[in-house]
């Protein structure tokens, strides 16, 4: 007997099989992630198991894609990820054209027979990760020493070993990490022992969540806002046990704004400035857009809860200390502000520790530029980025480290998330004037960071001095 369904004739048993794959394909669809994984090892043929060079078009421009996107999840700058495309193509007889955004890549590979193929790629979200982007920074300089010998396959067995590395650090010691950064960058902002120990607490506590949260895949504003709530509330629980306990002063409050400053965007908004220097504007104005969404969100979280808990962003109380003590204490804390954010980042040790050198020296002389020289904040923090950036590229020609894994965190203390918060607070309370001037010094400053680093990279980079 034969009955019809779905306007096709068919047996009872056709009908039962049809029947249940629809059911069992409706709640498989229940679990299916919104960006799909992308299945690498089945573009390669099964009987192919020629060198990459003599593959088909297709499956080695899969490579070139892949390599990209691994690049780009690592939070680096569209030129860095081009280049990295543009060496695999070479050596795998292909021309690259590629246009990167924040989380896509859209490229087309040619080959020398004059055939064209065009791939979209994108990622689920954006992070950084300065380790991986070690590891890949180094296997495309061992494809680029040497003619590629490997097979299609060896290579994505190669690029799944450098995808399946996991992070260095757990969630309690990035924790940690989070706050000795935000307890040293207190420190910097003219905080006492006080509101250090409290920002310690809080930012612990607020990136520990966070970090749990990521884990667990959730979106990623949601992250920030529920991780600042975290670190101001408990900033202003350890204030108030200080408080009953030692009976410090009321003044102390202002603190939980360094609490949250983990927080602070500091690779979107740094590569943001070089890419755009690069003209590719479609990666630096997604990365500053990018930033621009993390910094509203966790000031108007900030703000909102300061209401609540009654909190005021007061000036700090003044810290008695002579011109060396201070110059001293700088060093240190910048030191430590940027070894904490390098491990939130995922570096080794040993690359967290030259990366908060270079932060000890370029951070300090931008503080003593605008206290002793009395130079503009803004113009203080080029000379900075300025500084930093030199240094990286004379470690990256004898250690290897990628610049933007040691100028990005050496700056990111330099980043005024005060400021910002400090505007969007007035803003939100109707204090329109003072509103405006905390965003102008806010913006001057953003602005003079980045072009610190392109003085830098334009003297010391043969390859990006060039537009060509």
């Amino acid at each position: 007997m034969r009955k019809i369904f779905g306007g096709i004739d068919m047996s009872k048993e056709e009908e039962l099989r049809q029947r249940s794959s629809i059911h069992l394909s409706q709640k498989h669809h229940k679990h299916h992630k919104h960006h799909m994984a992308m299945p690498w090892h089945e573009f390669i043929p099964d009987d192919d198991h020629n060198l990459a060079r003599t593959a088909s078009l297709p499956a080695k421009a899969a490579v070139v894609g892949r390599v990209g996107l691994m690049m780009l999840s690592c939070g680096t700058g569209a030129w860095r990820v081009r280049d990295s495309m543009n060496i695999m193509a070479r050596k795998l007889g292909l021309v690259c054209s590629a246009d990167i955004g924040l989380i896509s890549i859209e490229f087309t590979c040619i080959d020398k027979d004059g055939q064209s193929y065009t791939q979209a790629l994108s990622l689920p979200t954006t992070g950084v990760n300065t380790d991986k982007l070690t590891r890949m920074e180094h296997f495309v300089k061992k494809i680029n020493r040497k003619e590629t010998k490997m097979t299609l396959e060896e290579i994505h067995d190669e690029l799944d070993k450098i995808q399946a590395t996991p992070g260095n650090y757990k969630p309690y010691q990035v924790g940690l990490a989070s706050a000795l950064a935000c307890c040293a960058f207190v420190f910097l902002l003219g905080g006492g022992i006080i509101e250090m120990i409290g920002s310690f607490i809080g930012a612990g506590l607020g990136n520990y969540t966070r970090r749990k949260m990521l884990d667990k895949h959730i979106t990623l504003l949601a992250c920030v806002a529920v991780s600042v709530m975290v670190a101001c509330l408990s900033y202003t629980l350890s204030f108030h046990a200080m408080e009953l306990l030692f009976n410090v002063a009321a003044r102390h409050e202002a603190g939980y704004i360094g609490a949250m400053l983990f927080v602070i965007p500091g690779f979107p908004f740094i590569t943001s400035g070089l890419d755009i220097a690069k003209m590719d504007m479609r990666s630096g104005l997604e990365r500053l857009a990018h930033a621009i969404v993390i910094i509203g969100v966790a000031t108007l979280v900030g703000w909102v809860t300061a209401l609540v808990v009654h909190l005021q962003p007061e000036n700090f109380m003044p810290l008695q200390l002579t011109v060396l003590q201070l110059m001293f204490l700088r060093v240190i804390a910048s030191f430590c502000g940027v070894y904490g954010f390098s491990i939130m980042f995922n570096s080794p040790r040993k690359m967290a520790s030259v990366a908060g050198c270079i932060g000890a020296v370029a951070n300090t002389l931008r503080l003593e530029l605008v206290d002793l020289c009395g130079l503009a904040p803004g113009v203080a923090a080029f000379f900075g980025a300025l500084t930093a950036g030199l240094l990286a590229s004379y470690v990256y020609k004898r250690m290897h480290y990628p610049r933007i894994s040691l100028t990005v965190p050496s700056i990111v203390i330099m980043v005024p998330g005060l400021y910002m918060y400090r505007a969007i607070y007035n803003i939100g309370v109707t204090s329109i004037s003072d509103g405006a001037l905390w965003l102008t010094k806010a913006l001057l400053i953003v602005m003079f960071l980045p072009l610190g680093l392109i003085v830098a990279r334009i003297i010391t980079d043969d390859k990006w001095r060039y537009c060509n």
